[in-house]
């Protein structure tokens, strides 16, 4: 769902429950945004489903550029 709404996202997302998520969006859509605003482009992608199925969501979004300044991308982790 996030890879249709944010085309060209690479997007990793782990849950120990299948409640409990931790999503990592790296988009160059995220250029120029603050936090919240990357945060809102992430939950308006997975819609209805944040409060229902999805209980909790951890977001790393990231542009490019900075996932690029980071260590090498490793599974969301949960806790």
């Amino acid at each position: 769902m996030i890879r249709a709404a944010l085309p060209g996202a690479e997007v990793a997302v782990a849950s120990d429950d299948q409640t409990h998520y931790a999503a990592r969006v790296v988009s160059e859509s995220f250029t120029g945004l603050r936090s919240l605003a990357r945060h809102q482009l992430v939950y308006r992608a997975l819609g209805e489903r944040v409060g229902r199925e999805i209980h909790a969501l951890s977001i790393e979004a990231l542009t490019p550029g900075e996932a690029a300044g980071r260590s090498a991308p490793q599974e969301p982790r949960l806790g």
